[in-house]
């Protein structure tokens, strides 16, 4: 009896410590769990705290379009090329929770409100359109067994199902249903469609074309009744200028292109967007877009908005001032177009379409002006008339002839092909059957130095140069045998100088040019590269080219901004100063100063000594200039009309610097096919002395008017050269 007594005392004392570690086990569990809640609680709090804050404000916070105006832009002077101009305008603000049917009720009150075209209705408007407003006959478009086929489709998501039925409800929709709208339910499919087209809590533009006073001020005295609705101030793009590489702008209609969607979507950009198109203005666009102003929405339980506040105020882009001269680009622009008209009546002319000028500063890259102008036929009249082709400056390129000969001379001198002041004997050569000779001297023998085969433009001295650096030894009549290395070792040469690279400009769409892979068979083409009658070249290059040699050797880059500044406060000063661009020098050419300074007296050569072949082009002026012209022998036409293409065509350039001791401009000109003849006209020199005589005639003027002081200048109207222009067209 006792015995069974302890046991059972016993077994109550190991059921009580099993009872007792049970209860503590849970216990310390639960001071556990606490313990990692309450760690975890701490972690959230205090170490992600601020992330998390972070992240819920980037939910509420809005970026929204409120039409913050674009920053403007000025030439080096202050005078305005690009301004906005505002205009009323009626916008629609959709958030996640607006219905389809609220919009729809919206849009039929404000079409009795405002006139809406009609014209940016498509045809995918009218199907959406007519499903809205005929829901159930929609439905009857798609029968049940065809619904059931698609439903019981494992295939298909139910996404993808709902996309089958909606494609095959809008092809079903009949010609006669969709004519079936009248002019009234056309106009607020037209409102309907804008709504639509925008992202929540985004402004979209209904209208801000041609928007009266009368209907701005009914549209505002019934905001109360039309949710969403806003009655604001837009702005337009009105450029003063006529030139191409301002650029131009999408409007709010039409957006964000769909080529750039992803890129500028990626950078807080909405779809209706304007951004900047072509050239400066999108080369510049995040300066230029200005900053949105950002709201922060409050929701209630249910996801609607009850407030909205400011979290960052709209601002206005930056202004730029451009390094290009409105006036002197004016004059020089008139100069190009009427040597361009006069050469079109020249006998041969019948593929000349086209000149360019370009004028920058050595030293520093500024661009001063960009001048291309085309030839076109008006598609109504018939008439030949004139176009701005600025952009051909740097997308365009051509066979530049003897200008090219400056970078033949140094790449000589580099490879010890040739010695200063070394003497050669110009006359006919003979590779093979092919007789090759200098314009100047066509049949005897004519002892030239490097200075003189400059300024005379003998082909054979570079002949010869480019021969030694192919490491061949020039026999009369033999074939010619060449290290085709040479073509390499030549084009690394030009490129040093920006011939056949791009030069670095800060505009969208330059090329470098052609550079034809030579064929063994051809060695010849080295003579004909040596002579710029065989790669191709644009006319920014040509000038990037001979900015080099006039700065002594250093390739900078070529750039059209010269300052970025705050908003103007007043609309007469500018705002602060944030950037001044500097001179970028890309490479220093490898020869020596000495060898620099020789190429300058040939170049000088060509416009001061009576065998040079640009004589007398600054006979009698205040100021010294260096030079040297081109004729390509060997251009063929690839113009417009194709069934021309392969005619052998003359084209004819010319580059410069001046003064020659301090240089303050350089210039290139290119007038391409300007003849069919042997002996065209040339307008290149003739423009590049009508060209460099405006810019020292024009600083002389401001100089006596005490024109441009070191300060910043003020903001001006448009040149009055060009409000000139303006009238008269």
């Amino acid at each position: 009896m006792r015995k069974n007594q302890r046991k059972v005392d016993q077994a109550k004392v190991r059921q009580r410590k099993l009872t007792s570690f049970r209860m503590n086990f849970l216990f310390f569990s639960i001071f556990v769990l606490f313990s990692l809640l309450i760690f975890r609680l701490g972690y959230l709090q205090i170490v992600k705290g601020e992330d998390y804050k972070t992240e819920l404000e980037r939910k509420e916070e809005i970026a929204v379009n409120t039409s913050v105006p674009r920053g403007r832009i000025f030439d080096r002077s202050g005078h305005l090329l690009v301004d906005n101009e505002p205009r009323n305008a009626i916008t629609y603000t959709k958030t996640t929770s607006t219905t389809s049917e609220e919009m729809l009720k919206t849009a039929k009150k404000l079409a009795e409100l405002i006139d809406k075209p009609t014209n940016r209705i498509t045809l995918g408007d009218k199907k959406d359109f007519w499903i809205l407003l005929h829901p159930k006959k929609a439905l009857k478009k798609v029968t049940e067994k065809e619904l059931l086929a698609i439903q019981n489709d494992e295939s298909l998501t139910k996404k993808e199902a709902q996309q089958q039925i909606t494609k095959m409800t809008r092809e079903r929709i009949t010609d006669k249903e969709l004519d079936s709208f009248t002019d009234r339910e056309l106009e607020i499919l037209a409102i309907y469609r804008e709504m639509m087209s925008g992202y929540a809590y985004t402004p979209q533009v209904v209208k801000s074309e041609d928007v009266t006073d009368g209907e701005f001020a009914t549209v505002s005295e019934q905001l109360a009744s039309l949710p969403g609705v806003n009655t604001t101030t837009d702005w337009e793009r009105v450029k003063m200028s006529d030139s191409a590489i301002l650029g131009t702008t999408t409007s709010p209609l039409e957006g964000i292109p769909k080529s750039d969607l992803d890129y500028f979507l990626a950078r807080g950009y909405s779809r209706n967007d304007r951004v900047g198109k072509s050239y400066i203005e999108r080369y510049y666009e995040d300066l230029l877009k200005g900053q949105k102003t950002v709201v922060k929405n409050i929701k209630d339980r249910t996801g609607k908005v009850v407030e909205t506040k400011t979290v960052r105020e709209g601002e206005p882009g930056k202004d730029l001032m451009l390094t290009l001269d409105t006036e002197l680009q004016s004059h020089l622009e008139k100069i190009v177009e009427d040597n361009l008209l006069k050469a079109k009546r020249m006998g041969g002319s019948q593929f000349l379409d086209r000149a360019f000028l370009v004028m920058m500063d050595p030293n520093t890259g500024e661009v001063l002006s960009m001048v291309g102008k085309r030839i076109v036929k008006d598609k109504e009249t018939g008439k030949l008339t004139v176009q701005d082709y600025t952009f051909g400056t740097f997308s365009t390129s051509y066979e530049v002839g003897s200008t090219v000969k400056l970078a033949t001379m140094l790449t000589g001198y580099k490879y010890n092909a040739i010695r200063l002041g070394e003497t050669k004997i110009d006359e006919p050569i003979f590779v093979g059957k092919q007789r090759k000779a200098s314009l100047f001297n066509q049949n005897s023998r004519v002892a030239v130095n490097d200075v003189e085969a400059l300024g005379r433009s003998s082909n054979v001295y570079m002949f010869k140069i480019a021969m030694s650096i192919a490491n061949y030894n020039y026999v009369k009549g033999g074939n010619l045998k060449i290290d085709f290395d040479a073509f390499t070792k030549m084009r690394d040469g030009y490129a040093s100088f920006g011939l056949g690279t791009k030069t670095g400009i800060d505009l969208p769409g330059e090329v470098s040019g052609s550079s034809p892979e030579p064929n063994r068979k051809e060695p010849g083409k080295l003579l004909d590269l040596a002579i710029g009658q065989y790669d191709t070249y644009t006319p920014l290059q040509l000038a990037q080219y001979v900015s080099t040699v006039a700065n002594g050797g250093y390739r900078i880059a070529p750039h059209v901004l010269k300052a970025v500044y705050e908003p103007s406060p007043d609309g007469k000063e500018f705002g602060a100063l944030l950037k001044q661009k500097d001179p970028l020098v890309l490479n220093r050419i490898d020869n020596t100063p000495e060898e620099i300074e020789r190429v300058k007296k040939g170049m000088h050569y060509t416009y001061y000594q009576p065998k040079g072949t640009a004589y007398n082009l600054f006979k009698g002026e205040e100021f010294d200039a260096a030079g040297k012209t081109g004729t390509a022998q060997a251009g063929y036409y690839e113009g417009d009309d194709r069934s021309l293409w392969g005619t052998q065509t003359v084209s004819v350039t010319h580059v410069g610097f001046a003064p020659y001791d301090n240089p303050e401009i350089a210039y290139s000109v290119i007038v391409p096919h300007v003849s069919t003849y042997k002996n065209p006209p040339h307008p290149n020199n003739d423009i590049a002395q009508a060209a460099v005589k405006e810019y020292f005639a024009l600083k002389k003027k401001r100089a006596e008017a005490e024109i441009f002081s070191t300060e910043t200048p003020t903001i001006q109207k448009p040149s009055d050269e060009k409000s000139e222009a303006d009238k008269k067209e």
